[in-house]
């Protein structure tokens, strides 16, 4: 019977590192939005949700060959050029999820750099969330606001992956070398990456999405974007 359960779950393993691995690359258009600790709590949670998860963090790592490697998911914490395009690695990311705050000026920020990745690669859909947010309400609006605007002006969906509210417990996690989501599991900002980490797990699989190829100079782009509306 040992025997018998053994195979069995050998061959699941087998099984999941056959099946096709997603990337995720993660943009944040200014420090403030702590893209970094945004990145290791995702994984956390990820890896308390039993995924096997690697983190390729651009702007540490020089050699991204294993970027699409046996894990069954791959978080790149992403580095842009100076024309706001992704790297060669992070360009072939099945979802592009931006990372701003609930301020007028990381709107702004994010809204002018999702413009650029736009043109730069030609995507049509861009996953969006709120990091220490303060308020569930407003993050609620910012991401309705800039869907609105993405649709209007761009005609890129932007699309809501929800808000981490501001927590106290987030240094204190920093400070003892861990993660939020380790250090406090029932903390609020633990809880919110919980919840993202169990919806990305639900994101429709695209392979297409994010992998057209650069759109070339001179070609005329859609009317120019119009400041995002709401933001009072």
């Amino acid at each position: 019977m040992r025997k018998v359960v053994g195979d069995q779950a050998d061959g699941l393993r087998r099984l999941m590192s056959s099946s096709p691995g997603r990337l995720v690359a993660l943009v944040g258009c200014e420090p403030a939005v702590c893209i970094a600790d945004v990145a290791s709590n995702l994984r956390a949670a990820l890896v308390l949700q039993g995924r096997e998860v690697h983190l390729l963090d651009e702007h540490q790592e020089v050699n991204q060959a294993r970027c699409r490697s046996h894990e069954h998911l791959t978080l790149i914490n992403a580095v842009l050029n100076g024309d706001g395009a992704l790297s060669a690695a992070a360009a072939k990311a099945d979802d592009v999820l931006v990372v701003l705050q609930a301020n007028a000026a990381s709107i702004m920020q994010a809204y002018a750099c999702i413009k650029r990745l736009h043109y730069a690669h030609a995507l049509q859909r861009v996953r969006v969330m709120v990091n220490q947010t303060a308020d569930a309400v407003a993050a609620k609006r910012v991401l309705a606001n800039l869907a609105d605007t993405g649709s209007r002006y761009l005609a890129v969906a932007l699309e809501p992956a929800g808000w981490v509210r501001a927590d106290p417990l987030v240094l204190q996690a920093q400070r003892l070398n861990l993660t939020v989501v380790e250090a406090f599991q029932s903390s609020p900002a633990a809880s919110d990456f919980r919840q993202l980490a169990a919806d990305l797990l639900h994101w429709p699989h695209k392979p297409s999405a994010g992998r057209s190829l650069p759109l070339q100079p001179g070609i005329a782009t859609r009317q120019e974007a119009h400041p995002v509306a709401g933001m009072h």
